[in-house]
């Protein structure tokens, strides 16, 4: 079947709308979780008093806000993604958190309404690798910054190393309910391959390219707390669940909670292993 960029860009927003509550709800235990990758990011742009930072695809805006200190009251941090509702929530959690100098707008990634060179560092937690161009957007993200400006984006690294959500997919693929994920088209490990981030920096006209990896985990009380967690955040496993028979459902649990017997604690927590991908580079 051929990839139609403007449908998947149109059920990709309407999508990440409908997941924007569920993301909101679950959002402590996700920054708790994954905050070794924000920090990364953030680091990795070197914010200064002063600057203009965007977060891009920035969903919830958890990575941005972590440079609103930095940048300072003089400063300004620029939360986007292409999801009204999004924006919304991120809107009001800067709001609630007291950032005055961080403001949130609804912006395409691949097509930023930002003037050029008006910024100092872009920031883009695993947002690139669900883009139907991540190209486009990269140039779009070398247009607006200033030269010597960074960027930091964080991707994730191939299934094998990501048992968290590898167990589910390969379970699904195993319960005959989904194929594992076509890295040829957008997706969770279509940046994966060794050497392609690279290459899309570099084609978008970016310089002095560092890609390393982000080891971390994610943690829940039980099985049943995480199965929760995963079917809250991701429509489409909601979705393909909602869709099975009781015994189809039943299967796939079985199926999952085999795969994650490894990182069972004994008291029946679970912790289980991630690992980004992430990369820096200069305008």
């Amino acid at each position: 079947m051929t990839f139609d960029a403007q449908t998947y860009r149109s059920e990709s927003r309407a999508s990440w709308d409908r997941a924007a509550a569920g993301w909101t709800s679950r959002r402590s235990a996700m920054q708790r979780d994954a905050a070794a990758v924000s920090e990364w990011l953030v680091e990795a742009i070197e914010p200064q008093p002063g600057h203009v930072v965007l977060e891009v695809a920035a969903g919830l805006g958890d990575t941005g806000l972590l440079a609103a200190d930095r940048v300072g009251p003089e400063g300004q941090v620029i939360l986007t993604d292409g999801a009204d509702a999004m924006v919304a929530a991120a809107a009001e959690h800067a709001k609630a958190q007291g950032a005055g100098n961080v403001h949130a707008r609804q912006m395409e990634a691949e097509w930023l309404d930002q003037g050029t060179a008006t910024v100092d560092g872009v920031l883009c937690r695993w947002g690139y690798m669900l883009l139907a161009d991540p190209e486009a957007a990269l140039r779009e993200a070398r247009r607006v910054l200033k030269p010597g400006g960074r960027i930091a984006l964080a991707a994730w690294d191939p299934i094998e190393v990501n048992p968290w959500i590898g167990v589910v997919l390969q379970a699904l693929q195993a319960e005959g309910i989904a194929p594992l994920p076509d890295p040829a088209v957008p997706g969770m490990f279509s940046l994966a391959a060794p050497g392609h981030v690279e290459e899309l920096l570099s084609a978008a006209g970016f310089g002095e390219v560092v890609r390393a990896s982000v080891d971390f985990a994610f943690r829940a009380a039980s099985l049943d707390a995480w199965w929760d967690h995963m079917t809250t955040v991701s429509i489409s496993l909601g979705a393909a669940v909602k869709e099975l028979s009781p015994a189809r459902h039943y299967a796939l649990r079985d199926a999952v909670d085999a795969g994650y017997a490894p990182f069972l604690d004994v008291d029946g927590s679970v912790r289980l292993p991630a690992r980004a991908l992430v990369a820096a580079a200069e305008a």
